[in-house]
């Protein structure tokens, strides 16, 4: 992957990885295996919650020492890496592979199958996929109980990392297309020559094609917040064009079980139509909290698909237009007494984006690991008093 991406022109940050094996060797060298085995052998026996297993498990894990032979390896690698980039001392950005990052993340990575398929796996007319599908759920009875627990359990690896901090869950926004790619979608969804701003998002939750599906996303984040016991996980809710739509979306989740308020139960919403912005007042009485995404609302506003490469040159989410939608979302939710972040590259790419979401108050950015540094950098830049504060020329 990375050679292909390369002699696309695509530069990729150098890095190394320690493996599975690696891992395995620190738990032994601990005598951590029988020690965690009985951690969570007491949470199985519900001697202990989830959070205090994790706890316990993460405790033992950091009081633990690198076996000499496995750290000097580290090092040698990090020193190799440093060395090919003219430093001695380079930043790097550590991240975990198979970590939840929203909801749809977990569906297509580890769940695999639609939804709708599991609601209605009697029906189903695709033999292959009903195949795949029935041995994927083999242990479960009940179909849908296979999303449901393993939507919770997958949204509580990023949750219980975080605990008691916030995090956002979004709700799924896949694309047509991207869920009829899932195993048994293409009985279930439409075929659009514009997925991008077709059925997708809030329009899908209260939809009759969709509901029944929704009500499954409900479940898992009810166990996740009750059962599991991480209450610290706010829903999100992507795409939603109007306030009359937000208002069959929130009666919709309190149907199936999440109710806005009920057991400090936050709902956020993105803000990523032109709609989000010139209503901010009208959806922060709805909603606890914006996310501005600024792919879509890049998008929207200057009317480019950002999948269309003859057009990729006007994609700019530093355009005029597109800045003054940002900054006036977040001055008027702030008004509203609503929390604003945002989501995407801009931030890391150019320090001048940051400079301003600072300016304008940003409560928060949303950053994948890789750009971590870079953002952090910048923000510090734009927070720092001095001429580089002074904001974009």
């Amino acid at each position: 992957m990375v050679q292909q991406l390369g002699r696309k022109g695509i530069k990729v940050p150098g890095g190394f990885a320690t493996t599975a094996d690696a891992y395995r060797a620190y738990l032994a060298a601990n005598a951590l295996n029988d020690r965690i085995a009985r951690t969570l052998q007491h949470w199985q026996d519900h001697k202990i919650s989830l959070h205090e297993a994790g706890s316990q498990v993460r405790a033992m894990i950091l009081e633990g020492n690198w076996p000499k032979d496995i750290e000097a390896d580290i090092l040698a690698a990090y020193r190799e890496l440093s060395r090919r980039a003219g430093t001695t001392d380079l930043p790097v950005a550590v991240r975990s592979s198979a970590t939840a990052e929203d909801l749809a993340f977990v569906i297509n990575n580890t769940l695999k199958v639609h939804p709708m398929a599991l609601v209605h796996f009697d029906s189903l007319k695709d033999e292959a996929a009903k195949a795949r599908i029935a041995d994927l759920t083999r242990a479960f009875p009940d179909k849908t109980e296979y999303f449901i627990d393993g939507l919770a359990r997958g949204l509580s690896q990023i949750a219980a990392l975080a605990y008691p901090n916030p995090v956002i869950v979004r709700m799924s926004d896949f694309k047509t297309n991207e869920y009829a790619d899932l195993l048994g979608g293409r009985e279930f969804e439409p075929h659009e020559e514009n997925p991008m701003i077709g059925f997708r998002g809030a329009s899908r939750y209260y939809s009759p094609r969709y509901e029944a599906g929704f009500a499954l996303e409900c479940k898992a984040i009810q166990r996740l917040r009750k059962d599991l016991g991480f209450d610290n996980v706010i829903v999100m809710i992507p795409f939603c064009r109007s306030p009359a739509e937000a208002d069959r979306v929130l009666a919709t989740m309190a149907k199936h079980g999440l109710k806005r308020g009920k057991d400090g139960l936050q709902v956020y919403v993105m803000g990523e139509i032109p709609a989000n912005v010139i209503l901010a007042e009208d959806f922060a009485r709805r909603f606890d909290g914006f996310s501005i995404g600024s792919n879509d609302l890049t998008q929207l506003t200057l009317g480019v698909d950002r999948d269309a490469e003859d057009l990729a040159a006007l994609f700019d989410e530093s355009d005029p237009a597109v800045l003054w939608m940002i900054e006036s979302l977040i001055a008027r939710a702030h008004k509203a007494q609503a929390k604003v972040g945002l989501c995407g590259q801009a931030p890391s790419n150019d320090p001048a984006f940051a400079r301003l979401l600072v300016q304008a108050g940003i409560d928060s950015i949303s950053v994948t690991p890789d750009s971590f540094i870079a953002v952090k950098r910048n923000v510090a830049a734009a927070e720092a008093p001095g001429p580089s504060s002074r904001g974009r020329a």
